[in-house]
């Protein structure tokens, strides 16, 4: 059995998209020939939001766990100054010197061992010393895993994996010095990779690379194995919206909390709107306060803290229906766990005025002129999966279609189909298999 080196900062307990890719990778791997070593960082999961992104490790030595599927190697973790001040003081006390530290580790932490991420290369090198394996694979953000898998390349003579979760550069979010330095390194380890993998197409025309062709799509996916249990059919009384995750400045949320709110009081229909650990809480209950939707009979809104992805997804099987943002060229993971929960999707919206102003202000990544596509509207079409509602107006007709439905059946029936392509154990197989190909050509 081949053995792989993976490189994750985000990972279990840690709860993360960006952590549930190299689980996968963990968990399936074995299965094809591939027994996978992952190197990441302690995560306590203190706090349930998202201070456990920076909270101290729980302990100042590698821990090592060992199971028939693979190998975890936990490094230490210790926040660095700017971290525990805001863990001490809270978010809004020294906000400037806490971004003044924080930059300078990102920039130095490029040219000397330094930063929150050290200890990964660290505890990596340790166990290369007296273990060999066949190939190095490093997922990012944070990239400067690239630049770790690429000296563990170097220094054991093993092939290494660059894999994006999302594009290093982001056009409209930085300053152009950091737009050229970024630039430069990623086109300097990308170079010396064997190969790159990222999530979808419109990522792969963003990698800085000359090649192309050295790209391939592995898709974020969903855990088959939680959903082979699912019950389709909701039994609730009340209709049942939910969404979970992060709500962006792109996302024409206040919109769509207005309509819901007037269509429910025009209508005397009753709609429950589920929010579970969204990143703007307090913003959303002080728009509801303002606009009084909170004084209204019909919809009813409800927030929940941060959970685990399997009590997430327990409780969107619950709901009715599985509200989906416009992410533009980006496809994102959420919507692969939705086409596995097999509950229709409410995607908004594909062509809204309000929204293509929100997202001239805010999207950051970058418009390439002759790439059109939407991969969500596409992937939703193909799977039968849910509505495409084009804007405000269309939302309207759209409730008023599931109104009708919910009246008359008790709940909202979902008839997708040929979303299994896209679990996460096929997704680990086709990178055991490029994995396989790299050894051989080695």
């Amino acid at each position: 059995m081949k053995k792989l080196l993976i490189l994750a900062y985000d990972f279990p307990p840690y709860v993360s998209v960006g952590g549930l890719r190299p689980y996968s990778w963990y968990k399936y791997m074995h299965e094809f020939g591939i027994f996978p070593v992952v190197v990441t960082r302690q995560w306590s999961n203190k706090y349930g939001n998202h201070l456990d992104y920076i909270a101290p490790g729980e302990s100042n030595d590698v821990i090592i766990e060992e199971s028939e599927k693979g190998i975890i190697i936990r490094a230490p973790y210790k926040p660095t100054l700017a971290n525990r001040l805001m863990l001490r003081y809270g978010e809004n006390r020294f906000k400037f010197l806490r971004k003044i530290i924080t930059g300078w580790y990102e920039f130095v932490q490029w040219f000397l061992p330094v930063g929150t991420k050290y200890s990964i290369y660290k505890a990596a090198k340790e166990y290369l010393k007296s273990n060999k394996v066949d190939c190095i694979i490093a997922t990012g953000d944070p990239f400067i895993l690239f630049r770790y898998a690429s000296l563990l390349s170097k220094r054991y003579k093993v092939p290494w994996i660059a894999d994006y979760r999302d594009p290093w550069v982001k056009d409209n979010s930085m300053c152009i010095f950091l737009k050229v330095f970024y630039k430069t390194l990623e086109y300097k380890y990308i170079k010396e990779s064997s190969k790159i993998t990222t999530v979808s197409e419109y990522f792969k025309y963003l990698i800085n690379t000359n090649n192309k062709n050295k790209i391939s799509l592995i898709y974020n996916g969903f855990d088959i194995d939680l959903f082979k249990e699912n019950d389709t059919a909701s039994k609730n009384t009340v209709l049942t919206i939910a969404f979970a995750g992060t709500i962006y400045k792109w996302h024409p949320w206040k919109s769509i909390l207005e309509i819901l709110n007037s269509f429910c009081n025009n209508n005397s229909f009753h709609i429950n709107m589920f929010f579970y650990g969204i990143n703007i809480k307090n913003e959303i209950e002080e728009f509801v306060k303002d606009a009084r939707i909170n004084e209204s009979k019909f919809l009813k809104i409800t927030f929940f803290s941060k959970m685990p992805y399997e009590k997430i997804l327990f409780e969107f099987n619950k709901s009715d229906i599985l509200l989906l943002f416009n992410d533009f060229r980006y496809i994102g993971t959420k919507i692969f766990d939705y086409l596995a929960i097999q509950k229709k999707i409410l995607f908004l919206f594909a062509e809204d005025n309000d929204m293509e102003l929100l997202k001239t202000k805010n999207y950051p990544f970058k418009e390439i002129p002759y790439y059109k596509r939407c991969p969500q509207v596409e992937l939703i079409k193909e799977c039968n999966a849910g509505y495409i509602v084009n804007d405000k107006k269309h939302l309207l007709s759209v409730l008023e279609e599931v109104k009708n439905e919910f009246e008359t059946n008790g709940f909202i029936s979902c008839k997708s189909h040929g979303f299994e392509f896209y679990s996460r154990r096929n997704q680990s197989k086709i990178l055991a298999e490029i994995i396989k190909e790299i050894i051989d050509e080695k």
